[in-house]
C-alpha cells in the first residue's frame, strides 16, 4: 500500500470503521505539532536548550503540513454534516491546530536565525 493510500484510508476512517477516526488522527498529529512548535521557539527564544531550534521549527513545519493535509483529506471525503458522527467538526478543529504548528514552527525558524545575520544599521549610515 503506497503511502497516498494510506493517508485517504487513514482520512476516510477506514482504520478501524469508525468516521471519527481520521479527525482524531489529524487531531492528534495537529496536538502534537503545536507542542514541537512551542517546544522549538522556546528553544530558539533561549529558554530550554535541549535541542536543536532549527531542527525542531522544520519537524514543526512538517507535522503541520501533515496534520492540515489529513484534515482536508478528511473533511473532503466524509459525508453528511455536523453531527452526524463522521468527524467533520473534529477535521475542522484541526485545519487551524496544523496550521497553528507551521506558523510556531515558521517563527521558531526565524528566531534561530537570528544570530546568524549580520546587524541591521537603523539609523541609515
Amino acid at each position: 500500500m503506497s503511502a497516498t493510500a494510506a493517508l485517504m484510508v487513514a482520512a476516510e476512517g477506514g482504520i478501524i470503521g469508525d468516521g471519527r477516526t481520521g479527525a482524531n488522527l489529524a487531531l492528534g498529529v495537529g496536538l502534537l505539532g503545536l507542542a514541537v512548535g512551542w517546544l522549538a521557539l522556546a528553544r530558539a527564544g533561549g529558554r530550554i536548550s535541549i535541542a536543536n531550534a532549527r531542527t525542531g521549527g522544520r519537524s514543526a513545519i512538517a507535522v503541520g503540513l501533515t496534520c492540515t493535509a489529513l484534515a482536508v483529506l478528511h473533511l473532503a471525503t466524509s459525508s453528511g454534516g455536523p453531527g452526524t458522527g463522521n468527524g467533520l467538526v473534529g477535521a475542522i478543529v484541526a485545519v487551524p491546530l496544523g496550521l497553528g504548528a507551521v506558523l510556531l514552527g515558521r517563527r521558531a525558524l526565524a528566531r534561530s536565525r537570528g544570530g546568524d545575520r549580520p546587524p541591521v544599521d537603523r539609523m541609515g549610515v
